[in-house]
């Protein structure tokens, strides 16, 4: 099961510019469920005062939830997000940053997923619904 995940992320990085930028570790996986990684904020990736851009954590959001519905996939569709709305309850700033994926609902043509990043004390920073087309479109 790692490999087959590990095979995601290193398609993400490898093809995506946001998959080069965030640095995602996996840290578990509940197929049907949920996806949770580990990923990184640079200082490219920060306001002037130093937090981290809201921007930046909605396309976090958007890949973690994005790899989530690949993952459930088997990688044979590919999500072209339709809606993302996001909402910042609290300030994040350069480093590492959990970031949570949980499917709502995985249709033949939609999926529905939420998504959510946690400050270093485990609060959430950002939440985000992610509504997506699916795409059939194998990656591997």
């Amino acid at each position: 099961m790692e490999n087959r995940l590990e095979k995601y992320l290193e398609f993400h990085r490898k093809n995506g510019g946001t998959g080069k930028l965030f640095n995602f570790e996996i840290v578990g996986y509940k197929k049907g469920i949920s996806l949770d990684l580990k990923g990184m904020f640079d200082e490219f990736s920060l306001n002037p005062d130093g937090s981290v851009q809201g921007g930046m954590m909605t396309s976090m959001l958007d890949d973690v939830t994005s790899l989530l519905i690949i993952i459930e996939t088997k990688g044979q569709v590919y999500p072209a997000s339709t809606d993302l709305h996001s909402t910042h309850h609290r300030p994040l700033f350069q480093g590492g940053v959990k970031a949570k994926a949980t499917l709502i609902k995985l249709g033949k043509n939609i999926a529905t997923t939420r998504g959510e990043l946690f400050d270093s004390k485990g609060r959430v920073a950002t939440s985000l619904i992610h509504t997506s087309f699916l795409v059939q479109k194998p990656i591997n």
